[in-house]
């Protein structure tokens, strides 16, 4: 490049010197930048070494690129200078604008830094402006500052040497390279943000793919999923409608997946399981409960339910796993059949009846003066649970404290034929002449016997009455709401249903019947009110001629 001394610069220069800035502006990478830059230094400024020191994110400074001499470049690319060191140097020396310039006299002093060099000693200047081997030039490289100011934040350095000419750089000389090392810093940091840029493009297509991936991963883990699964809404007006079923749910429904659509599980559940799938908490709840068939039917299904995002704060849709259980609830529900069930005659066995008899009785004793003068005192009516305690049905009321739901039983007053009272009637029966049956005509004709017994009885009880057998041939009738004359109507007509001739074994048989009435109510047991029951009956069996207990 020509010095300030010439009248003009040449046409040329400055082509050149425009040349060397596009370059650094277009090239490809970070790297290509660095080059660029270093390369410019030589071939449109004048100098024949150029050192670009870029500053690292630990601050310190690494030489980034090289150009003008092999040798020199292979030493010291990758070298790296503290940030300490370099700040020194720039705050040192003569300043030329931007520029720093050490001169050799004073450059002695940095020999022992880390900062990377390949400066060497010389004889002195022979003329004031000659440049000596040991004279240092910097051009600092600073972000763009504020509306085009260059006071923003360091971002490395230019280090060049041994101007073609010999000379110090002039005024001319000196504008150019701080000129250059502004529009480099320009090109350095664009290269930065492309970079990035390119990083952040490649790491968000990386992550775009691996959501495909995830996507179609899922979509497949959905649709093919041999058991049900359902995408619903969470939250909103349409909470719970569902949006998304696999084929697997739609067989097992015989629903259509645009049916589906029209439906929340809240529609298609069981009217007996809704409160259970009401109780079904929606992150990670469980539940067993059936679900309607498109004919009509009900199918037992285990539903698990999850809760997935769409996106960070997307909205948050309810993705439901059903699972066909109707055999294993078949197989529990006839295992806990078998276990409170007669095997021969299909009725409740005795110890469900039990358990039916207990769960309507309380251990408070039956007091009806003191019930009327407690509940009085409060000033409403009470109903007792199963420890005696109150529970107000008026609207708005609110039950006592510690209080839960129960109806006293009470029993009708035994010194009235028939004074109005209700109660829970339990009826022991005891067939007459059946143990003649199975010793005449076998085990099998006494079976027989049992089982059309238990039939009859059944048939003419109401229903939500239990008709339970006891063991062997004794029976036992559980009817609520019966007054004392309805308890003994309701023992005629059964034992004129059971005496009755029944076909066993291809021939005629008839069997008696002997009825005890026994009442329950709280304050008892199960095993006592059965016990008076069966104590009823053998006092009407003997009360009545041997030959009248049984038809024959």
């Amino acid at each position: 490049m020509e010095t300030e001394s010439e009248p003009y610069v040449r046409l040329a220069t400055l082509r050149q010197l425009h040349q060397v800035m596009a370059d650094m502006n277009t090239a490809r990478s970070l790297a290509d930048t660095l080059q660029t830059v270093a390369d410019g230094v030589v071939t449109g400024l004048g100098f024949e070494l150029a050192c670009v020191n870029l500053v690292r994110p630990d601050g310190d400074l690494v030489v980034a690129a090289f150009a003008g001499n092999p040798a020199a470049e292979a030493l010291i690319t990758g070298r790296v200078g503290s940030r300490e060191s370099w700040e020194r140097r720039l705050s040192m020396g003569e300043h030329w604008g931007d520029l720093v310039f050490i001169p050799h006299t004073e450059g002695w002093i940095l020999d022992d830094d880390d900062v990377p060099q390949w400066y060497t000693d010389g004889p002195a200047p022979r003329f004031e402006d000659e440049w000596h081997p040991s004279d240092r030039l910097f051009a600092p490289m600073y972000t763009p500052g504020v509306q085009g100011g260059a006071c923003g934040e360091l971002i490395g350095v230019l280090s060049v040497d041994r101007p073609r000419n010999g000379r110090l750089p002039g005024a001319w000389g000196r504008e150019a390279l701080q000129m250059y090392a502004f529009q480099a810093a320009i090109a350095i940091s664009n290269a930065r943000l492309r970079a990035n840029m390119q990083r952040a493009l490649v790491r968000l297509e990386r992550e775009q793919q691996a959501l495909r991936a995830s996507e179609e991963s899922f979509r497949q883990a959905f649709e093919y999923a041999p058991s049900g699964m359902a995408i619903a809404e969470m939250g909103g007006d349409q909470h719970g409608r569902i949006l998304r079923t696999n084929d697997a749910l739609c067989r097992l429904l015989g629903r259509p997946a645009s049916a589906m659509r029209r439906y929340s599980f809240s529609d298609l559940v069981h009217p007996e399981d809704i409160g259970t799938l009401l109780r079904t908490s929606a992150e990670g709840g469980r539940a067993e409960l059936r679900l309607g068939r498109r004919d009509g039917t009900y199918v037992w299904v285990s539903l698990r339910n999850s809760v997935v995002a769409d996106a960070a704060d997307g909205p948050r849709f309810l993705l439901t796993h059903v699972e066909d259980i109707e055999d294993r609830k078949r197989r529990e529900l006839q295992l806990a059949h078998r276990a409170s069930h007669d095997s021969l005659t299909g009725l409740p066995n005795s110890a469900e009846l039990r358990s039916r008899l207990s769960s309507r009785l309380c251990t408070r004793p039956t007091n009806a003066g003191a019930l009327e003068s407690t509940d009085a005192a409060y000033g409403h009516p009470a109903v007792y649970d199963a420890n005696g305690h109150g529970f107000d049905f008026r609207p708005g009321a609110a039950a006592f404290e510690g209080y839960d739901h129960h109806v006293h039983t009470v029993a009708p007053d035994e010194r009235e034929r028939d004074d109005g009272t209700k109660g829970l009637a339990v009826l022991f029966c005891d067939l007459d002449g059946f143990k003649s049956i199975n010793d005449r005509f076998g085990h099998n004709a006494g079976d027989a016997v049992l089982i059309e017994v238990a039939r009859r009885l059944t048939r003419q009880v109401r229903d939500g009455d239990t008709v339970a057998r006891l063991g062997g041939d004794e029976f036992v009738i559980l009817a609520d709401g019966l007054g004392r004359a309805d308890a003994e109507d309701l023992a005629v007509r059964l034992r004129n249903e059971i005496i009755q001739p029944i076909r066993a074994e291809g021939r005629a048989v008839r069997v008696g019947a002997s009825f005890g009435i026994g009442w329950a109510h709280c304050g008892m047991t199960a095993d006592e009110v059965l016990k008076s029951a069966d104590e009823r009956m053998y006092v009407e069996k003997r009360s009545r001629p041997k030959q009248h207990r049984r038809a024959g």
